[in-house]
């Protein structure tokens, strides 16, 4: 849907604002030159979902020096991929991002399809991040609403629906103010814009290169949109860990590949809201910490009560897993929360040297 005449006023006048305040970041080429590369662009986009650009930037950095080209990412092992990206968390983008490189790579000769369409077949590739490597990598006219465009566009048209049921008219809205040229450039001028200024608390409306023509600036209280839902409660639930000490190594295992943290190495732990009492991996003179260590997911928190003992040498628990140095626990790549129960029971380690 195109509306002339306001549509290409806000184009025009965000697009002359990000020309000249446009953010300098690593996988973004200069307002108005030649598109950028495209595995820079979905790679980051990719690492840019549920996180923020400070967050990303270390870990993009490191990714490229690691796997410069799709090709290279497409040939990693799984265990090294998921190492290198704990600490960014929802543990299944990693997962998708590997099958995104290996159809690239396999199906497509290393090179990335240039549509909207094209880049929505491949494996893990959503509608958003599709429109956004269409739009940023391949100059092509795509819709891109992230949070931050979201936030913006219900703003400008002061839609007073609820999210999540907003989302089908903000999306319109976007489209209908997104133009045929610079569409990449646009695209991620919105995102300046909802990330530096059209910001979730205290817009500086008074600098917004779009405020002569925005809805909500009329209101009394431009934050008030988007218009969110009433929350729901989190569901909490409880499990346990047992951290296995032999000879200055810990036991971990490797988590299922479906499911919450898949693929990646943790400790050994039960099901989260199983039975208050399960039964531990292996026979143990068992300490439990005092304090569980408490995690919040997306759809739930968590309060895992951490076990640990020492066994002997020729001791093994059941099952598949690995023994890793305690000195270089720090390379396991362990998702937040088992880096949590292994600060934990290191700090009650120290402490009982010192007793």
């Amino acid at each position: 849907m195109r509306v002339e005449g306001r549509a290409t006023k806000i184009a025009s006048d965000l697009l002359a604002h990000y020309d000249v305040h446009a953010r300098r970041l690593p996988w973004r080429a200069p307002p108005g030159s030649n598109a950028a590369d495209p595995y820079r662009v979905w790679l980051s986009e990719v690492m840019l979902q549920q996180t923020t650009v400070a967050a990303v930037g270390p870990y993009y950095a490191k990714f490229l020096a690691r796997w410069p080209t799709v090709q290279d990412l497409a040939a990693s092992e799984d265990a090294d991929l998921m190492a290198a990206w704990a600490g960014l968390g929802y543990y299944a983008r990693a997962r998708n991002l590997l099958a995104c490189a290996r159809a690239v790579a396999q199906d497509h000769g290393g090179v990335f399809p240039d549509t909207e369409d094209g880049l929505r077949a491949l494996p893990g590739v959503g509608a958003y991040t599709a429109a956004a490597v269409a739009a940023i990598a391949f100059g092509q006219r795509a819709v891109v609403v992230d949070a931050n465009v979201e936030r913006v566009v219900a703003r400008l048209f002061a839609i007073a629906t609820p999210l999540p049921a907003a989302r089908p008219a903000i999306r319109a809205a976007a489209d209908s103010i997104t133009p045929d040229a610079r569409a990449g450039d646009f695209a991620q001028a919105m995102m300046d814009l909802g990330a530096t200024i059209c910001t979730a608390r205290n817009p500086a409306c008074g600098i917004c290169p779009l405020r002569q023509d925005c809805a909500a600036v009329l209101t009394a209280d431009p934050a008030a949109f988007p218009v969110k839902a009433a929350k729901k409660v989190r569901p909490h639930r409880t499990g346990h860990g047992w951290w296995i000490e032999r000879e200055g190594h810990v036991w971990l295992v490797r988590r299922p590949d479906k499911g919450l943290l898949g693929g990646m190495r943790a400790l050994p732990s039960s099901d989260w809201g199983d039975a208050p009492d399960p039964t531990p991996p292996i026979a143990a003179a068992w300490t439990t910490i005092d304090e569980p260590v408490a995690h919040v997911f997306t759809h739930f928190s968590l309060a895992l009560r951490v076990h640990h003992a020492h066994v002997e040498a020729n001791e093994t628990p059941e099952g598949a897993g690995e023994w890793w140095p305690i000195d270089r626990i720090g390379e396991a790549g362990l998702p937040t929360l088992f880096v949590r129960a292994a600060h934990a029971v290191r700090k009650e380690g120290q402490a009982d040297a010192r007793n």
